[in-house]
């Protein structure tokens, strides 16, 4: 990767919402050619519309259309055409067509990553209800990725302080027990293991798994599932040579500062990781799909409907996920060179 630019797939994500704002101010700054070659998966209608409304961008910036990734520019603005149609744009609002036009940003920027025409993919925001149909029947975009590629993943929020996996992604909270399986707990701690080594440069990374139960169950006080399914798996990676600690109490131990004591955290549900995280790191966090066979990285922010259009978006969390998506593809290539058989 040394010797080429990174080629960044970045889909466009909702056309009415903040996704094209963020996208042009991340390039805005021409300093970005010089760390990959930007593929856009949308259209130049599209990005012309968005740049007009916004009074910050220089308006001399222009779009390069191609017809194949393999064809893009090295140091300009390249732009696969999803449609020739005129699209209506509904700043602010759900409409099918912007539905429809996420899906196909994402079947295709997928195809090529498939095809090895692109190094990595950077997501715009998607609607979770505008973009469901036959071929998309997934909660966001990490089930639909894992589906994809074939392979188990992990939901990952990254910024300069923290790195959080969510072991059960966007299941309703009611729905968490029930999928905190042995299976399911090994796994996670596994692949968020494995993440840290080859995609973040740790050689020995230190684990921290949150609890389920208030205050960890009190000794069985108000609960005894993080003493008899959490902690067992636990005990069981831990006897793989995985640094895995816990369970935590979550407040104590984001109260404390704990978390800085380690390199990971495993939250269990949802907002048990969001809400610290974005505290912490709201406009440049980053969220990533570990475990995948290729690299995915997304602004850690929703579509925005209701600044759309404005100019009152901050791009530092889609420039972040560039930033990270290029930095995990080149710590995988040292890693797997330093780990590869000798004899091979």
């Amino acid at each position: 990767m040394e010797d080429k630019k990174i080629k960044v797939a970045i889909t466009h994500g909702d056309i009415n919402g903040v996704g094209y704002e963020v996208i042009l101010k991340t390039f805005g700054d021409s300093r970005m050619f010089d760390l990959c070659t930007p593929i856009v998966y949308g259209s130049t209608k599209v990005a012309s519309y968005h740049k007009k409304l916004l009074t910050s961008m220089p308006q001399e910036m222009t779009f390069t259309s191609v017809r194949d990734a393999a064809e893009a520019q090295d140091r300009k603005f390249n732009f696969i055409n999803l449609t020739q149609e005129e699209i209506k744009i509904d700043l602010g609002k759900s409409t099918e067509v912007a539905g429809r036009l996420s899906r196909e940003s994402l079947n295709r920027a997928c195809a090529d990553l498939k095809a090895g025409k692109v190094d990595v993919l950077v997501t715009a925001p998607i609607n979770k209800r505008n973009i469901q149909a036959s071929d998309f029947d997934f909660p966001g975009h990490t089930e639909y990725l894992s589906h994809q590629f074939g392979s188990s993943s992990l939901m990952m929020m990254v910024c300069d302080r923290i790195r959080i996996g969510i072991m059960t992604n966007h299941y309703a909270l009611k729905d968490v027990p029930g999928a905190l399986t042995h299976n399911l707990l090994y796994d996670k701690m596994m692949l968020m293991n494995e993440s840290l080594k080859r995609d973040f440069g740790i050689t020995r990374p230190k684990i921290a798994v949150l609890a389920l139960d208030p205050h960890a169950g009190d000794d069985g006080v108000i609960g005894d599932f993080d003493k008899k399914v959490i902690r067992p798996v636990i005990d069981e990676v831990q006897g793989k040579g995985v640094l895995a600690y816990g369970p935590f109490p979550s407040d104590g131990f984001f109260g404390s500062s704990e978390f800085n004591k380690f390199d990971g955290v495993l939250a269990l549900y949802h907002d048990q990781g969001l809400i610290p995280f974005k505290l912490m790191s709201f406009t440049e966090g980053v969220n990533y799909t570990a475990g995948l066979p290729y690299v995915r990285t997304s602004p850690a922010h929703g579509t925005g409907y209701d600044i759309a259009g404005k100019d009152k978006a901050s791009e530092q969390s889609f420039r972040s996920a560039v930033y990270l998506a290029c930095n995990i593809l080149r710590n995988r290539k040292e890693y797997d060179e330093l780990n590869a058989d000798p004899l091979k």
